[in-house]
């Protein structure tokens, strides 16, 4: 007996397979996605493959894991305090109705929270499905000062700062910079969506394009030309992954390492 053990885990939606000693070290583990199997060492290589053989599936490459991309290295010196990889899609939402979920009668008016955080969901989950095609999301970025980035998507087309608005059934009416829901009165939404994407420039010293997101609006019209700023409905979102040609795979990387560091945003005052 090899007292080798196998034991799987899931990271960020990618199962792995640790092969362990009895006192819990690993000394490989085997990557299906990409048909690898990663030895620590040399020493225990027939026993490795002998306790994951029941496990894998067609050829595999067997060596010492590859060097780690500076990018890589950069996300594993990370405090898990400090990566906000593991955010969900309106994380600080959640966060604040956990803590007060407010008034649940029936008749009290609905909570605006949970308003934005639906529309914030809906952003999110389509943003993740880009995830294979070569982008990178980030959710709930706090700013100093209270203020949010509710979803940064990095990729080959760019860097875009999405702010996501809850419009269901509900007609929007944009006329820059001003948004207004129905008969509601207009608010200078599109500055702000502008200034949270230069925040976003300025922090990672890269070019952070604003994105207006309405989720399920019965309607939109917009009546004249918007300066720099996209409005996409929420269906529309992944269309954002024809775009290319702007920044190279390591630079996507690259990026995606920095901004997902907590401490780099404490530059977007």
């Amino acid at each position: 007996m090899s007292g080798l053990r196998v034991i799987p885990t899931w990271r960020q939606g990618q199962e792995r397979l640790y092969v362990c000693l009895r006192d819990g070290r690993n000394i490989a583990w085997y990557d299906r996605e990409a048909a690898r199997i990663n030895l620590l060492s040399e020493d225990r290589r027939e026993d490795v493959l002998e306790v994951l053989g029941p496990f894998v599936t067609g050829p595999v490459t067997v060596g010492p894991p590859p060097v780690p991309t500076p990018a890589e290295l950069a996300r594993l010196t990370l405090h898990p305090d400090d990566d906000l990889a593991p955010n969900r899609p309106g994380e600080a939402l959640l966060v604040d109705l956990d803590r007060d979920p407010g008034p649940t009668h029936r008749l009290r008016r609905p909570d605006p929270r949970r308003r934005a955080l639906t529309a914030e969901q809906a952003v999110g989950e389509a943003l993740d499905r880009l995830d294979g095609a070569g982008w990178h999301a980030l959710h709930s970025i706090a700013l100093p000062g209270g203020d949010r980035i509710h979803h940064l998507v990095i990729g080959p087309g760019g860097l875009f700062a999405l702010h996501a608005l809850y419009a269901r059934k509900q007609k929007v009416t944009i006329a820059d910079p001003m948004v207004s829901l129905g008969r509601s009165e207009p608010q200078p939404l599109l500055r702000r969506v502008r200034a949270y994407a230069d925040r976003a420039s300025y922090a990672l010293t890269a070019e952070v394009h604003p994105v207006l997101v309405l989720v399920a609006p019965s309607d939109v019209v917009i009546p004249g030309p918007l300066r720099e700023v996209r409005v996409l409905r929420e269906n529309e979102v992944e269309g954002l992954a024809r775009l290319g040609g702007v920044l190279k795979p390591a630079d996507v990387e690259a990026l995606h390492a920095m901004a997902r560091d907590r401490r780099v945003w404490a530059a977007a005052g």
